[in-house]
């Protein structure tokens, strides 16, 4: 491991806003965020498979009233997040060190607002179907999380995963795509992204790639 590396997971154990593996509040969040965390009832917003938690921090720093939870597994690319978070005093930023695929331990059913999965690997292998966040499984969970009418973004410059994900989510029970477009910077629903991006956002669109975007709607209970 890196010094670099190394320092990042030091930063993790002791900062406040990072909850993970061997900190009280890892066993005990489930269902308490608004209370044992964020200390007000404003909405909670998740940013899946966050990385550094540019979205995380970018949308904290726009919407104050709102409570934000950046959720990865790599706890060098949170700290960054979590960095930046505290340098801002950003006190509705939180990070949480899990894998997604456990989501139900630390959220009860409707805890959450809004959802947001922004570039994420498309994982465009067959064989890897069941390893793509907009697969009929993770939409499932993320629907038992999701308050009724709670809203599911994704972002995405791969144009095999826009397309399977207009798939998948116009096919999951309770979801209802609300907008979506396969060019963004040139669609009218940039308006509604705040000028929040990401580092690897900046790369794809200076390469001339097209970004995607999905917005859809979780209501009656997403079927469950």
């Amino acid at each position: 491991m890196t010094r670099k590396k190394m320092a990042r997971f030091s930063h993790n154990a002791e900062a406040f806003n990072v909850i993970e593996r061997g900190k009280e509040l890892y066993t005990t969040v489930k269902g308490n965020w608004s209370t044992a965390y964020f200390e007000n009832p404003n909405p909670i917003v998740l940013e899946l498979a966050c990385g550094k938690g540019e979205y995380t921090v970018g949308l904290g720093r726009t919407f104050p009233e709102r409570n934000y939870i950046g959720i990865d597994i790599k706890g060098d690319r949170i700290a960054r997040g979590s960095r930046q978070a505290i340098e801002s005093d950003l006190r509705n930023v939180a990070f949480l060190r899990t894998s997604i695929q456990y989501l139900e331990e630390f959220f009860v059913a409707g805890e959450v607002d809004e959802i947001w999965l922004v570039h994420p690997d498309p994982q465009p292998r067959d064989k890897d179907e069941k390893k793509r966040l907009t697969n009929a499984h993770f939409l499932g969970l993320y629907a038992k999380t999701i308050k009724e009418g709670g809203i599911f973004h994704l972002k995405t410059d791969n144009p095999f995963l826009y397309e399977y994900s207009l798939e998948t989510i116009s096919k999951a029970p309770g979801y209802t795509i609300l907008a979506h477009t396969d060019d963004l910077y040139e669609s009218e629903l940039m308006a509604d992204h705040h000028n929040v991006t990401t580092h690897y956002e900046k790369l794809f669109r200076e390469k001339g790639f097209s970004i995607r975007y999905i917005r859809a709607m979780v209501g009656q209970k997403a079927g469950l």
